[in-house]
């Protein structure tokens, strides 16, 4: 497919009649805001943007890209690693975030209707009035069709699971301008094909959903937020396995290494003790039965060599805890200025875990980089963000080749090359490695909705 850098006047015409005035743009800044995500990955200058309101634009749109051979990239909050949501044949970019409005809130079915534009925060700020919340939790407050594209999840994937474990029913607008519904708003059904989970995790290579039913959960009573110290990482990694394998099930459980949690005191001045530890919390009907709790996660982290176990943090603490490891990246980023960041995103059996970490924090220390080594232990998600200079071909090809070797090595022990952040841009060449022959199935299905390969090209296949 040729990239299509501008429209025709009559394209320019006739997608102005879709939608009001100032909901389509062929303006520079605009093209140039959807160009790249928080990634250090760039695209091909879209044409125009769109900003559909309702399921019918979205159908028409998708009606008169099919028909003219238009490509199609969707976009959410912008906030994802792997240049998802960038635009590698230009063309059109549908910018979902004015399809933002919470439908239904259904407390007694614990569910909740909306559009894919609506935040994540603001999503969980409704809902909390009813004692409910949305628990996948990328740290970013991204759009929750991103989050559905991309199965997002986040800190608390151990506890409460991926945002494919929320995902009820979903109206989804196809490549041709077909409008489909998937799933139900029941519990549970065995009936036919989950095409509602191939669609979650899709990155708007299938089509667009427009409305999703989402399935809620009551905001805990209590929280009690841990942390633990240990000499080195590969004993914070061990005791992970071990917390998992008690039975105590932390609603998250984070491992951070020295050299993270030195960048986070410097900026947020949280004064935690800058050695291996993790950050824990754990969620609970009552104060007493999470101390039981905390004080068996004590002890069985001493077994594994803990040298620190700090429990009862105030709430004010704990939110500023969460932040600055929410903020994680953005803070390695501004102790770099100038520099671009990869981040690794791999996830291995947690059996596997303290070796993966052992192996990855070996590599930066052999290719003198600047990376940091961490991520959601819980369930076995590994991240390793490094920061260089993309100008500097030698250095960024090492770096490079560190993502490369991290992500051969978790799908050598039976992991995957992403965890969390999708296949975008930038694990694409990973697909048939992981996959082997079913990757070749999916290029299938592919083609067999979006024959032209309009939706978001240039994502998930080489």
């Amino acid at each position: 497919m040729m990239t299509m850098k501008e429209f025709s006047l009559f394209q320019i015409s006739s997608l102005s009649e879709m939608v009001e005035p100032d909901r389509f743009s062929t303006g520079q800044s605009n093209r140039e805001l959807h160009l790249h995500d928080i990634s250090p990955h760039y695209g091909s200058l879209p044409a125009g943007i769109i900003w559909p309101v309702t399921t019918e634009e979205v159908a028409g749109i998708l009606s008169w890209t099919y028909q003219n051979d238009v490509p199609v990239t969707p976009w959410g909050a912008g906030t994802s690693t792997e240049g998802n949501p960038v635009p590698t044949q230009g063309g059109l970019v549908m910018d979902m975030i004015r399809m933002n409005k919470i439908l239904a809130i259904r407390p007694r079915d614990l569910q909740a209707d909306v559009q894919p534009g609506v935040l994540r925060k603001e999503l969980n700020r409704q809902t909390g009035r009813h004692g409910l919340f949305f628990p996948p939790d990328p740290g970013a407050d991204a759009s929750i069709g991103g989050m559905i594209a991309n199965n997002a999840s986040g800190v608390q994937t151990i506890k409460y699971g991926a945002t494919r474990d929320y995902v009820m029913k979903l109206t989804v607008v196809l490549p041709g301008g077909k409008v489909i519904h998937t799933g139900c708003k029941a519990h549970k059904s065995s009936s036919g094909y989950d095409l509602t989970r191939l669609f979650v995790g899709s990155e708007g290579t299938l089509g667009i959903a427009t409305e999703a039913t989402l399935k809620l959960t009551g905001i805990p009573s209590h929280h009690l937020a841990v942390t633990i110290t240990f000499k080195n990482l590969d004993s914070a990694s061990e005791a992970v396995a071990v917390l998992i394998g008690s039975g105590l099930e932390p609603a998250a459980l984070e491992l951070l290494p020295p050299v993270l949690i030195n960048l986070m005191n410097r900026e947020k001045n949280l004064n935690l003790s800058e050695e291996p530890s993790l950050f824990c919390e754990f969620h609970g009907v009552t104060r007493k039965a999470l101390q039981g709790t905390a004080d068996l996660a004590r002890e069985l982290c001493e077994e594994c060599g803990a040298t620190g176990f700090k429990s009862g943090i105030e709430e004010k603490d704990r939110r500023e805890l969460w932040r600055a490891r929410h903020e994680a990246w953005e803070t390695i980023h501004r102790a770099h200025p100038k520099m671009e960041t990869l981040i690794v995103d791999v996830a291995v059996p947690i059996s596997r875990y303290p070796e993966m970490i052992v192996y990855s924090q070996n590599l930066v220390d052999e290719f003198h980089v600047a990376g940091y080594v961490f991520g959601h232990a819980g369930d076995g998600n590994l991240h390793v963000v490094i920061a260089g200079d993309p100008d500097d071909k030698k250095e960024w090809a090492r770096i490079e080749n560190i993502n490369h070797l991290i992500v051969e090595k978790a799908v050598e022990i039976g992991g995957t090359c992403t965890g969390e952040h999708g296949i975008g841009i930038g694990k694409r060449k990973f697909m048939q490695l992981e996959h082997g022959d079913s990757y070749h199935l999916m290029r299938d299905i592919k083609d067999l909705i979006d024959p032209k390969g309009l939706m978001n090209p240039g994502k998930i296949f080489l």
